[in-house]
């Protein structure tokens, strides 16, 4: 039997370099994932859309933690890049990517 597909809005990915370690990353994605399943926006959740994943060095390792997210906006790909993400900061990354609204725009970094 072929593993179940679930379909996502959104990926959060979380830096847990040491650099992202060092100013609390883990704890993030930790919170991060019980707020997304107590909330039930994980992906597996019924109503839930959104993946979660811990990632290497997302590139500003003196500003950590540090965020990326990636989304089917249209006909493209939207990605947003985040510097110094707290746990507010990262809840209204997720209802954003949930409810397919604009992200916010404090601490962004990156590519546009």
């Amino acid at each position: 039997m072929p593993p179940l597909y679930f379909k996502t809005s959104g990926h959060l990915l979380v830096c847990t370099g040491p650099n992202c370690q060092a100013r609390g990353s883990a704890l993030l994605h930790k919170a991060l994932w019980n707020h997304l399943e107590r909330q039930s926006l994980a992906y597996y959740k019924k109503g839930g859309s959104l993946r979660l994943t811990e990632s290497g060095c997302l590139g500003s390792c003196s500003y950590g933690p540090s965020m990326c997210v990636y989304r089917q906006r249209g006909s493209g790909l939207e990605e947003a890049w985040y510097a110094a993400v707290d746990f507010p900061l990262a809840t209204r990354i997720a209802q954003a990517v949930h409810e397919e609204a604009e992200l916010p725009e404090e601490h962004q970094y990156g590519p546009t």
